[in-house]
């Protein structure tokens, strides 16, 4: 059985979007189908995050932004507090990042292996979060594993699965034309798309 198959059929049935990923809009639909009424505004898959995440959710990809609201209330279902910290970057803000540890603040740990153009956060796809106890942001929690599971459950990629380069507060979600690539095929193709100015999910 192919679930790509399944969830596009599914999809096509109810009239959503057809992308094989079965995200907000197509839970909402099913909810509605199933039970035979919309979903509430304040029900999960369509309020708002916290104003901190709120201000970053907006840079990501609108096919991503209801990933990252829903992955905020799926944690916060868990009793986990996060927030979306990082989504979008200029290849310039890479760059000053790919420098921590290396020709800047050497004293530091590196926090990324990406250069401008060689991280998903460049084209709108990508976000990390942060866990938090009330106030106190955590670097560093064993939750960052749990909230990777109800990623993963809802469709995401996580980086906390990553072997090269483990990245525990790391989500994205990549595109169906992606399917059989390696990450570097995947960004270069996205490398090309966005100077040409095509969307990156775009069939």
């Amino acid at each position: 059985m192919n679930i790509n198959a399944v969830v596009r059929s599914v999809q096509a049935a109810l009239g959503v979007s057809v992308d094989g990923n079965p995200g907000p809009e197509t839970w909402r639909a099913i909810h509605e189908k199933i039970v035979g009424k919309a979903v509430p505004k304040s029900a999960a898959f369509a309020g708002r995050a916290d104003e901190r995440s709120e201000k970053t959710i907006v840079t990501l990809h609108p096919q991503v932004a209801p990933y990252a609201r829903m992955l905020v209330e799926r944690a916060a279902a868990a009793n986990i507090e996060i927030k979306i910290l990082s989504g979008t970057r200029s290849y310039a803000e890479q760059d000053a990042l790919f420098a921590i540890g290396r020709t800047k603040e050497k004293n530091r740990r590196p926090v990324t292996n990406a250069k401008g153009g060689e991280s998903n956060h460049n084209f709108g796809i990508a976000f990390d979060v942060g866990v938090f106890r009330g106030k106190e942001y955590l670097g560093d929690s064993p939750l960052y594993a749990t909230v990777g599971a109800i990623g993963m459950d809802i469709g995401l990629e996580w980086g906390g699965q990553w072997e090269s380069f483990v990245d525990m507060p790391h989500y994205q979600l990549r595109p169906d034309w992606s399917e059989g690539m390696s990450e570097r095929e995947m960004l270069r193709e996205l490398r090309a798309r966005k100077a040409a100015g095509k969307d990156a999910y775009a069939t």
